[in-house]
């Protein structure tokens, strides 16, 4: 007997087989899937609407998109449109992980709470005392982290 579970069921589970493949931990996500049948980035941050006011938008699941095998939710229907027509637009920096992380060769956690839009760019941080420490030297540790991206970012965490 076919159920509206087994339904939702079958969904997610084509969901997860169209989704693609990508590298070891290229993005940073959570544990678990959302109803896309993909984890979610930015910790359900809204990336659009974080780009267009410079802070934390939440998003919620009635607007997801899903980009690269990552969720992302959106605020609204707007939002989300936006970030379909040009997702590079809106993408955290670095796979969503902590810039001053990967500026020293590393993977940490990126808190949307500490963060900062650089040039219409998405660089989120692991807490307070690192998104301090970024703050005293922004341009540099920019630079060492999109240097540093390149080489780490097909590498699974636990390798760094």
């Amino acid at each position: 007997m076919i159920t509206k579970l087994n339904i939702a069921a079958l969904t997610v589970i084509g969901a997860l087989a169209a989704a693609p493949v990508f590298a070891a931990d290229e993005y940073n996500v959570s544990n678990g899937l959302t109803a896309a049948g993909a984890q979610l980035g930015l910790h359900g941050v809204d990336p659009v609407a974080f780009v267009q006011s410079g802070k934390p938008v939440e998003g919620t699941a009635a607007y997801t998109a899903v980009h690269d095998g990552v969720a992302y939710y959106f605020n609204s229907a707007k939002t989300q449109a936006q970030f379909e027509a040009d997702p590079a637009a809106y993408l955290p920096q670095n796979g969503g992980f902590c810039t001053f992380g990967v500026s020293v060769g590393k993977k940490f956690d990126g808190d949307p709470e500490y963060a900062a839009v650089i040039d219409n760019k998405l660089y989120v941080f692991l807490n307070e005392e690192i998104f301090a420490a970024f703050n005293k030297d922004r341009a540099g540790t920019i630079k060492k982290a999109s240097e540093n991206w390149g080489t780490i970012r097909s590498t699974a965490v636990e390798k760094l």
